[in-house]
């Protein structure tokens, strides 16, 4: 039995995908084939001893080895389905979900798909009531993501639009609750975004580099009809905990990507003047920064 979130339950069935687990931890996601064989170091194991059964179980491989069979989770599927570009990971998509508050019956926007890792997250959390728009300039980046969700899910989703072309260009004239703009120049978007984006609606844009970083942000700031953006980094470390050998784990998910939010304000109202100065140079050294004209010729 499967649900628009991908969730399956009942016996194990000829054409999803599983994840053996070998007893050093070891994973590797296989899709169910009757009379299929996964051959490995240890030994063959046949499709045909996990079909109709539970998931949960243990399979021995024909060396004696015994492998786990589980479902994959999202994150388990986000990182390892077929990907034609880079996927936004677990990690990231869990940040960019809670802190953009995306919320059931929203309204996403989506720009940059990717391998439609992203897609997934957003369309659990939005559900059938809500409408994901994702926009994507490559073909053949668009066709990847399709076949990763719908093999996810079990079908095609009704909440989920998938739109092939340069954002500015192709993007529907319609309200939007979020936006995620996961792409190489976000802030040649942020001008046609923001007349589409709802007052109190949040904008997130996912980038590699702290170039990109700085540009987006000062992109906001020049816009004027934002509030000031924020930047975070996120880092997950495993740990070790057996006995009294407790450590960190050798497995650590460091730098992936910049988040930077940012809320739209209502129309024709400016953001609030920063009271924070930036540091000496962060500009040039002609810079002189906005001012209050009642300031005193003093603090000018």
């Amino acid at each position: 039995m499967v649900n628009l979130s991908g969730v399956r339950t009942g016996p194990l069935v000829v054409g999803e995908r599983v994840t053996l687990t070998d007893p050093k931890g070891r994973r590797k996601s296989v899709v169910l084939k009757e009379g299929a064989v996964w051959h490995t170091t240890k030994g063959a194991v046949r499709h045909d001893d996990l079909i109709g059964g539970p998931e949960g179980v243990t399979v021995r491989s024909a060396g004696g080895t015994e492998y786990l069979a589980l479902r994959p989770l999202l994150n388990e599927y986000m990182v390892a389905m077929p990907r034609e570009a880079a996927v936004v990971y677990p990690k990231d998509a869990a940040q960019i979900v809670m802190w953009t508050d995306i919320f059931p019956g929203a309204r996403v926007l989506e720009a940059g798909v990717g391998s439609g890792a992203l897609s997934l997250a957003l369309l659990r959390a939005i559900g059938p009531g809500g409408k994901l728009h994702s926009y994507e300039r490559r073909q053949q980046f668009a066709d990847v993501a399709r076949r990763n969700v719908e093999n996810f899910i079990g079908g095609e989703h009704p909440a989920w639009k998938l739109t092939v072309g340069d954002l500015v260009e192709v993007m529907a004239d319609e309200p939007i609750d979020r936006a995620i703009l996961d792409m190489l120049a976000p802030w040649e978007c942020v001008d046609a975004v923001g007349e589409r984006l709802i007052p109190g609606g949040v904008i997130c844009c996912y980038v590699a580099t702290t170039t990109q970083l700085g540009r987006v942000m000062d992109t906001f700031r020049a816009h004027g009809g934002f509030t000031e953006p924020t930047a975070t980094e996120t880092t997950v470390r495993d740990w070790h905990a057996e006995g009294l050998a407790i450590r960190p784990g050798h497995g650590t998910s460091a730098h992936t990507g910049f988040l930077v939010l940012s809320r739209r304000l209502a129309p024709g109202v400016s953001a609030p003047i920063r009271k924070r100065r930036p540091a000496p140079g962060a500009y040039g050294p002609d810079y002189q920064g906005p001012r209050p004209l009642n300031m005193p010729e003093s603090d000018r």
